[in-house]
């Protein structure tokens, strides 16, 4: 059974950093894809960051380049989202998400976690 929950999330100050886990189960995740949506009140959910399954090529959204930084450990089934410089905009519910495929999609998800909340207060 296929289970993927996120941690980490919480309050910090803009400027602040915040970082986050997902840890997946179910599968033989070193082969997949994984990443991070997020979505915030009222709006679409984004894509925010992607990680080959080696770890080697790293997708990221314009909105974040430069402030996140994607990263995963196979032998942990881990993949990790370390937030820096944030911003009010980066409020958001942060899901973890996995593709089982060599890239991801930016507008869909094979598999999701349920999600964690990040407040980035001005």
């Amino acid at each position: 059974q296929v289970h993927m929950e996120e941690s980490g999330g919480g309050l910090a100050q803009a400027g602040g950093s915040l970082g986050l886990s997902c840890a997946a189960s179910g599968r033989t995740w070193n082969r997949y894809t994984m990443g991070w949506f997020r979505q915030a009140p009222g709006k679409d959910r984004e894509f925010v960051a992607a990680i080959s399954w080696s770890g080697a090529v790293p997708y990221y959204a314009d909105s974040v380049k430069g402030r996140f930084t994607i990263s995963r450990e196979n032998a942990k089934n881990t993949v990790y989202l370390q937030m820096n410089n944030l911003e009010p905009e980066d409020t958001a519910v942060y899901i973890c998400a996995a593709w089982e495929s060599d890239y991801p999609s930016y507008y869909s998800m094979d598999y999701r976690g349920n999600g964690t909340q990040v407040i980035v207060s001005s």
